[in-house]
């Protein structure tokens, strides 16, 4: 076998592995579709609750039992929530103290508003690092996405 045919059965096995890998290596994201729902330790309505988390608050899953789902979300905490009360509408949450929302998609762009840490933002767009958010009182504007968690 010579080393184009070496390099061609190469890449192709490559790519197959990518093809039936890429939804396994997948960040699958959901957020909070109710108005307040409830982070628990465990996969029923029994177990402790952790945390309430309001509506589009965006976290990541970790594990799928029956109609729970395991998560985490930007602070790393973990916990279960119920799959019905959740949606993959794309939110985002603030990491950084304060940022700020800029105009546009990059720092030459004037800033409209700042948003503080948890902030909760409707996730609208993206574009190359940012991403385009809306406020809960309907401000759109653009935010770095290394600021920001979520999807």
């Amino acid at each position: 076998m010579n080393l184009r045919t070496k390099i061609k059965r190469i890449t192709a096995s490559v790519s197959l592995f990518l093809i039936v890998m890429t939804p396994v290596l997948a960040q699958e994201m959901v957020s909070i579709k109710g108005s307040t729902v409830n982070m628990r330790a465990g996969p029923s309505t029994t177990a402790k609750i952790l945390w309430e988390l309001d509506k589009g608050y965006p976290l990541q899953v970790l594990k799928r039992q029956g109609s729970w789902l395991q998560v985490r979300d930007f602070e790393n905490d973990r916990g279960w929530v119920a799959r019905s009360l959740t949606q993959t509408v794309p939110h985002h949450v603030v990491k950084a103290k304060v940022t700020n929302i800029r105009q546009g998609p990059g720092t030459q762009h004037p800033i409209i508003g700042k948003a503080e840490h948890v902030e909760l933002l409707r996730t609208r767009g993206k574009k190359s690092d940012w991403v385009q958010v809306e406020r809960s009182g309907g401000q759109t504007g653009w935010i770095a996405k290394r600021l920001l968690w979520g999807w």
